[in-house]
């Protein structure tokens, strides 16, 4: 029976090598994935989901406008899996065609992303995945400043926390920190990069 996963981690918490993993082992048995990502995410290059050990493969983009579900139907209705990268700059619509994929084709979807942004608050994307998804799961990732689990997302902009701005702004180990929540308040600005 298909199911909607929601895989959710901070920063760094390895959500991209999973992806990367689970097509990887569909792959090897002769079963056909679909990858899709955010048309937002540019940070290496549209349609391309990347790890920061140096991974990378090919994704469909997925923009305001795209219907997911049409889009599987059209690449391989009869996919193994379909994986999704980037999955909190999802929309609404999205996630409702995300389910459908599920429930009518019975094709398991596989979602990853952040669940909060820098500001503590929830993206779309993931909103809705944690009301619609039937499984949701936790990976784990420890504070940048310490060792307790990261629950947060600091953005950081010349060297200083930011808590307030656009919820969007793609960035990597440049711009944001896995944080547990006691450093999201109080951070040790020596340890940040400049």
């Amino acid at each position: 029976m298909a199911q909607l996963f929601f895989h959710y981690g901070a920063m760094n918490s390895g959500k991209t090598i999973d992806i990367l993993k689970v097509a990887h082992n569909y792959e090897e048995q002769n079963k056909s994935v679909i990858i899709m990502t955010s048309g937002l995410d540019n940070r290496d290059e549209i349609g391309y989901v990347s790890s920061r050990i140096g991974l990378r493969r090919q994704a469909l983009p997925i923009f305001a406008e795209t219907n997911i579900c049409d889009v599987v139907k059209q690449e391989n209705p009869n996919a193994a899996c379909l994986l999704i990268d980037e999955a909190q700059f999802l929309q609404k619509h999205h996630v409702i065609e995300l389910a459908k994929i599920v429930d009518e084709l019975n094709i398991p979807v596989m979602t990853y992303g952040l669940k909060n942004d820098f500001r503590n608050e929830l993206f779309e994307g993931s909103k809705y995945l944690l009301l619609y998804a039937d499984k949701i799961v936790e990976i784990k990732t420890i504070c940048w400043f310490c060792n307790k689990k990261a629950l947060m997302n600091m953005r950081v902009a010349n060297g200083k926390p930011v808590y307030e701005g656009e919820q969007i702004e793609i960035g990597g180990n440049e711009a944001y920190y896995p944080v547990c929540r006691k450093h999201y308040f109080h951070p040790i600005l020596s340890q940040l990069k400049a």
